[in-house]
Parts: structure tokens; sequence; C-alpha cells
């Protein structure tokens, strides 16, 4: 695993998106193109995908990671986005390190970045954290946990306040820095927190450059209200996808995929599975290779 770091937003850039994003999303999400400029150089393939896993709980509520690893290893994917990871967290998964668990498996490298990182259940036990993960086969050139508002479960009468668990991994795709972020928002029926979550997360994608990827459970459809700010500078990578949940007869489609500009579509499905309660999606990109930059250069430019 990679070490967690995080970085402050800066709030000159967070309001020069937000204001991009207020002009260019107020309508529907927008769809990836697929054109490519003359004269650019051949893009580069990525699967990437993303996967609500439950912490290893199927529809059934059965505890399985084998099953779990499975349904993972059938998307074929270069990079994939987890969500409801438990590292040691608990009973229902057998405080298994799930995240390293699964990484073995899958022959794949891990960051595992926690949103709870709790006290160990018993003495000389190990810490008990939940959070999101990446797997990749590419080896990540950086990786880091950053804080976005959030209204925890962990504490009575919760207030939102900034709190990690929003991936970040950086992976080098033929020579272009690909920036790749895991993320589950909030869950209850007010929007508010979701809107101040999206609002921090294009705040961290304005720090970067180059081709960006944002995949997660959502907890909410493309078109709700509190995600419009996200369609302009992104695109949702399946605007015409199938619905994720739940993973059996599922009714909405809240386990989302969206990219930059930097990156085209060429296919995207989601899969019809019971290793959790959230069905994954799969997505066939291609990323612009011209103008891309070292990662000397990028690093001068932050």
């Amino acid at each position: 695993m990679y070490r967690s770091t995080r970085r402050s937003t800066r709030r000159a850039l967070l309001a020069a998106l937000l204001g991009a994003a207020a002009t260019l999303g107020a309508a529907s999400p927008g769809t990836a193109s697929a054109d490519r400029p003359a004269g650019a150089a051949p893009a580069a393939p990525l699967r990437v995908a993303t996967y609500n896993i439950h912490a290893g709980a199927g529809q059934d509520g059965v505890f399985d990671l084998d099953r779990t690893a499975a349904a993972l290893r059938d998307l074929h994917a270069d990079v994939i986005g987890l969500q409801e990871v438990d590292v040691h967290w608990g009973a229902r998964s057998g405080f298994a390190d799930e995240a390293r668990e699964l990484a073995e498996r899958l022959d794949m490298r891990v960051f595992f970045a926690p949103i709870y990182d709790l006290p160990p259940a018993a003495e000389n036990a190990e810490r008990r954290q939940f959070g999101v993960a990446v797997l990749s086969r590419l080896p990540p050139a950086a990786a880091e946990n950053h804080e976005i508002t959030r209204l925890s479960t962990q504490v009575p009468d919760p207030v939102p306040a900034p709190a990690p668990g929003f991936a970040e991994v950086t992976v080098r795709v033929r020579g272009t820095l690909v920036h790749l972020y895991s993320t589950h928002l909030d869950y209850r029926a007010d929007p508010s927190v979701r809107r101040a979550q999206v609002d921090d997360m294009l705040g961290i994608l304005a720090e970067d450059r180059g081709p960006k990827i944002l995949v997660g459970d959502f907890n909410a459809e493309a078109g709700a209200p509190e995600l419009a700010k996200l369609w302009g500078p992104l695109a949702d990578a399946a605007p015409d996808g199938g619905r994720t949940y739940p993973a059996i007869d599922p009714v909405s489609r809240i386990d989302l995929v969206a990219v930059s500009p930097e990156v085209t579509v060429t296919g995207a499905h989601e899969v019809a599975t019971g290793a959790s309660d959230h069905r994954p999606v799969v997505t066939d990109l291609l990323i612009r290779r011209h103008g891309h930059r070292s990662d000397t250069a990028e690093r001068r430019q932050r």
C-alpha cells in the first residue's frame, strides 16, 4: 500500500472552477467526445471500473471475499475504484484487511484511503478502518487521501465537517499522467452534504493537470441537482447506462464514472452480479497523449 497524505484546497482555484462549472454545467450531464484533434498523437487505451463492494457481502448478505475477488477479476480492468472497504473493521468482514487481500488475489497494487480510523476492537489488535480504495495494474506515480465534507456515522449528533476518504491515485498511461479518484458520497435524503462534497471534489480536481477520471458511489442519479456542477468540467461516461442499485432488479443508476475532456469513452456498461448490493460499472477509455507533461513539469505548476 502507499502512504496517505493530505493536501489543502486552494480557495482561489476552487472559486474559479466553481464559476466555470456553474456556467458549463447548468444543463444536463455531458457526454465524452469521441473526436480526436487533427495532428494529435494516438490515444492510449485504459479500462476503468467502479464498484461498491459492500464490505465483501453480497446482495444475499453473506460475507464472501472470494466471491468479491472473482467479480472484480471478471471486470478485466486496469484500474478499479472501490467503495465500502473494511480494513480490520469488524466481525461482519472477519476483521479482514480487504484492501490488501483483494490486491493479493488479483495481483494488483492497492491504495486504501480510510474515512474512519478508530482504535482497535481488542488489545494488540489492528486499528479499525473503513473507506475507499483504488486497485491498479499500473504502478502509481502518486497517491493521496483527501478530505471532503462529511457527516460522520460514528459520533452522536454529527455536523458536516472535513474528513478524509477521497482517494486520488496518479498512474502513467503510456507516458501520460492520469489522475483517478474514488469517492463515496453521503447517502442521506438531504442533498446538502452531497452538494458540499461536489464543491470540495471540484476544488481538489482543479489542482491537478491532465486527464482526470472520477468514479464512485454518488448516492444520487447523474441528473440530481446536487451533482450539476460536475457536468462541464467532467462528462458522464455512461449517460445511457443501466441501473446499478440494488444489484438484483436495480432501480437507480448511482454508481458513476466521470471523465475530463482529455478522455474519450469508447464503451461503458454495468455488470449483473450479486457479489455486492451494487453492480459494478466498467468503462473503456482512450487517453489523449498530446500535450502531456512530465512529472517534474506538473509538480512545478502546482
